[in-house]
């Protein structure tokens, strides 16, 4: 049986293009059986978290990924194979939304070469450019980048795309830039054509009757079954494989994600969370001259323990850092929120409530099963809260 991943996919996050949903594409490719879906909004990474999230519960193989429209070149997929890589992919997006308008990303060839580490890159070949001149094109590009380059084919029916494939196929075998089968999907089922028609009519400030030929010609542009795209690119069966070959080359999940926190300095041959224990017992001095009570001390070691687990001591050095600085220069803050609820943010004089007179559920604050870091809340006095 011919297996096939779609690599080419725009969903409603490429605004005013796509006419699904993230989730509704992973539920259509599992229903066919593809061996992976990748989704390639333009210049975004806003909508993988919804397809990761769909594809783990549709136990769908799903693969991060998107479309780069260059500014000074050609349009190209882009999928991160590790972790790496997507930093590298998700600074180089950074980068052209800094540098341009709200909702637009200026990006130009030389960003692409110096964020290019770990990324597989897949050219779209423009619809207007000379065999000799994507020829050109590719070695140029070939000549900056060391990772695996592909040149995309897809079907557009309107009656050469036999002669089409063919001439990318002979550009691809001459420039030493293999050819990969793509749908250059735009919905997942075909009835979703005519709401698409209308988000062209939107993007084009037009209507229906004047639309002409900015619409598509057909409504071909759905997720396909592995046996429809064999059919289409017979002859051209290493087309069809080399989108598995691809799959199978991006090992990055989403779920490989996780808060990084920053690097406070803490004393030499010490961890952070050694000196967020030191700290805390220090404070819990100060706060208690003549000896912290029984229930306290049983408090702060339970809290420790559940910090160290969740490696959320970094954390706490940071808020323990802001508030020691704006104590020092004179500044008013005062912690509040659930974090009251912490005899360790009390010894650490983040709060002020004293955990010996009081019974606050410390598992509101923070807890393993709610997996996610706690919120301090810190109030600063208005008039030097930009220090």
């Amino acid at each position: 049986m011919t297996r096939y991943a779609e690599l080419q996919v725009s969903s409603n996050f490429s605004f005013l293009r796509g006419g699904s949903h993230p989730e509704e594409f992973v539920t259509a490719a599992k229903a066919l059986g593809l061996e992976a879906l990748a989704l390639t909004d333009r210049n975004t990474l806003a909508g993988v978290v919804r397809a990761h999230a769909a594809a783990k519960t549709a136990e769908q193989r799903f693969i991060v990924g998107c479309r780069l429209d260059l500014t000074d070149g050609p349009s190209l997929l882009a999928y991160p194979v590790d972790r790496t890589a997507y930093g590298w992919l998700s600074r180089l997006l950074t980068l052209g939304k800094r540098r341009a308008a709200k909702g637009a990303c200026t990006l130009f060839l030389d960003d692409l070469y110096g964020h290019a580490q770990g990324l597989i890159l897949v050219l779209l070949p423009p619809r207007s450019i000379t065999h000799e001149a994507l020829m050109r094109r590719l070695s140029e590009m070939r000549g900056h980048l060391s990772r695996p380059f592909f040149l995309a084919a897809s079907h557009r029916y309107r009656g050469d795309d036999a002669d089409r494939i063919a001439g990318l196929a002979a550009v691809a075998r001459a420039a030493g830039t293999p050819l990969v089968a793509t749908g250059d999907i735009l919905y997942h089922d075909p009835a979703r054509r005519p709401l698409q028609d209308v988000l062209t009519c939107i993007r084009e400030k037009c209507t229906i009757d004047a639309a002409g030929f900015r619409l598509a010609a057909n409504a071909e542009r759905h997720l396909k079954p592995a046996a429809e795209m064999a059919r289409l690119f017979a002859g051209y069966e290493d087309a069809v494989a080399r989108s598995v070959e691809i799959v199978q080359a991006c090992r990055f999940s989403l779920d490989e994600l996780r808060y990084n926190y920053p690097e406070e300095p803490v004393p030499p041959g010490r961890t952070p969370q050694e000196h967020l224990t030191a700290l805390t017992w220090e404070g819990a001095a100060q706060r208690y001259p003549e000896g912290a009570p029984a229930k306290v001390e049983a408090a702060i070691e339970k809290e420790l323990a559940l910090i160290a687990e969740l490696s959320y001591a970094p954390f706490f050095l940071t808020v323990h850092d802001i508030v020691h600085w704006a104590r020092a220069q004179g500044i008013l803050c005062q912690g509040r929120g659930s974090a009251a609820n912490s005899a360790v943010c009390y010894c650490l004089h983040i709060t002020s409530v004293n955990p010996a007179e009081s019974d606050l559920l410390f598992e509101r604050f923070l807890s393993a099963e709610r997996a996610e870091p706690p919120d301090i809340d810190v109030d600063f006095e208005h008039e030097r809260r930009g220090r």
